[in-house]
């Protein structure tokens, strides 16, 4: 419900509350007044159902097991932060490359396959729901895409997964084995193939904001068979969502002129974002709900707030509401961007604000004084209606924008003209002059461009630079690239635990 504006929204409130692979999905009653077997009679609750399957992508920044908090905290740009070493267990432990089965936070399994029993589930049932061709290829193609997307999470994040292609019951849930990562890239593969071929090129603003489109699909794609290091197939389905570099691409994409207004608030769904997660402050979020997948706000924004935050009589310091002090920044990334055009619009730093008496703040745990200000909070954007004011932020959250994508082709290519202008185009968006294109250009402007966004890990993964960049937080080459399997996920169950977690 957070990442598509449907015309059929209010239809969600009556979807089936469905589950994941996990033990305490499977029991749970549906919610509202029809049951799965005689749910899709109609187009409306078909709706009501997609919109369920869209629902998980929200935790790229809601809920406090978000992947833009944890994925930054194990990167060797933030420390985790917090009010302290137990302040959030498994995201201090991912940043010190200590997780184990027991602390490494569960929802990061549960919450992706919820997603794909949610898309198993539609995908069965769409043959026989009452709807035209047309909408029900769409809704098919959007499925698709989305289990592709929880998939593609997963097996960067865990590697050896089960595949689920049906539906799981309770008789045969605890028979599940592991697929090989190459099972699942394919299926990822194949999934988003196939949604390219039936997803529309645009989406009606008003109405569909949010909705998967045919180049971010390609895009997904793209980043994919980057990861699975195929060069040459990640170029050419890139190319086709980049257009002419610095242009309008076949989408109406475009990179913003201002790389500020990227993080302006109400400057959703903008022309260089081309997968997004929506927020809203009309949820009500509060903490009896809170990261159940029913709160609508962004958890990243209070998360990475200074704590108790103040600024005297007459301070020209922004007016900041309080966080909690995650994703603190470190001093390696400072120095890294400190004289780059995107500093202000990522570093907010407040050990200078404090420094001249502009403002203050109680330092929380690895506390440096800078702060993620792509999300920092803002007085501005706190909620006026119900529910807890820190879980009600509407910051939308990118999963994959423009810049991305033509730093990802350039990577792809390595070299040529091509390369070069796609490194240029993200270099002159902010002022910068053209440099040689390298691989080490490419990487140290991913890191620029996109610091603070959750990229950072997967790319030292990617580059198998992990290993020397995260040394001074006890990574392990050949365990530390993906996470634990959740323990309770083990138990009474098939499945093996990953190799240097036993």
């Amino acid at each position: 419900m957070k990442t598509i504006k449907f015309k059929y929204l209010f239809i969600a409130a009556a979807v089936v509350s469905f589950g994941s692979c996990s033990e305490e999905f499977v029991d749970v009653t549906p919610k509202g007044s029809f049951l799965s077997e005689n749910y899709y009679a109609n187009e409306g609750q078909a709706t009501a159902a997609l919109v369920g399957v869209y629902d998980p992508i929200r935790k790229n920044s809601g809920g406090f097991d978000n992947i833009i908090a944890m994925m930054n905290s194990g990167s060797d740009d933030f420390y985790a932060g917090g009010g302290g070493a137990t302040d959030g267990e498994g995201i201090h432990a991912f940043s010190t490359h200590t997780l184990t089965a027991t602390n490494v936070q569960g929802s990061f399994w549960n919450d992706h396959y919820q997603g794909i029993f949610r898309a198993n589930t539609l995908l069965m049932k769409l043959p026989g729901v009452a709807m035209s061709d047309d909408v029900k290829s769409r809704f098919t193609g959007e499925s698709k895409a989305l289990r592709a997307i929880y998939y593609f999470n997963l097996v960067r994040l865990f590697k050896n997964v089960p595949l689920l292609l049906d539906p799981l019951t309770a008789t045969n849930m605890y028979e599940v084995e592991q697929a090989t990562p190459e099972a699942v890239y394919a299926q990822i593969e194949k999934d988003l193939i196939e949604a390219i071929a039936v997803l529309p090129a645009t989406v009606l603003a008003d109405t569909e904001s949010g909705r998967l489109t045919k180049g971010a699909a390609q895009a997904v794609l793209g980043k994919v068979y980057l990861q699975e290091g195929k060069k040459t197939e990640a170029a050419a389905i890139l190319a086709l969502v980049n257009g002419t570099p610095g242009g309008t691409n076949q989408y109406g994409n475009k990179l913003l002129a201002n790389f500020n207004d990227l993080w302006v608030v109400s400057n959703k769904f903008n022309t260089e974002s081309l997968i997004e997660v929506s927020h809203t402050s009309a949820g009500n979020s509060d903490w009896d709900f809170w990261g159940s997948g029913r709160d609508e706000g962004n958890s990243l924004n209070v998360m990475v707030g200074p704590r108790s935050y103040s600024r005297p009589s007459g301070s020209t310091a922004p007016d900041l509401p309080s966080g909690w002090s995650f994703n603190v920044i470190t001093q390696d990334l400072y120095d890294a961007i400190k004289l780059d055009p995107r500093f202000g619009a990522t570093v907010f730093d407040l050990k200078a604000l404090k420094a001249a008496g502009q403002a203050d703040y109680i330092g929380g745990y690895q506390d440096t004084g800078y702060f993620l200000n792509k999300f920092l909070p803002r007085k501005t954007d706190v909620r006026t209606g119900g529910g807890a004011a820190e879980l009600n932020y509407k910051q939308n959250s990118y999963v994959i924008r423009l810049a991305d994508t033509y730093l990802m082709e350039a990577e792809a290519l390595g070299t040529g003209t091509r390369a070069q202008a796609l490194l240029d185009a993200v270099r002159s968006r902010v002022g910068l002059p053209s440099i040689p294109v390298t691989l080490a250009a490419i990487k140290n402007e991913r890191r620029m461009e996109l610091a603070g966004e959750g990229h950072r890990f997967f790319d030292l993964v990617r580059w198998g630079d992990a290993a020397t960049k995260l040394a001074n937080r006890g990574f392990v080459a050949g365990k530390d690239e993906i996470f634990p399997i959740p323990i309770r996920e083990l138990q009474g169950t098939k499945l093996k635990q990953n190799p240097g977690y036993n």
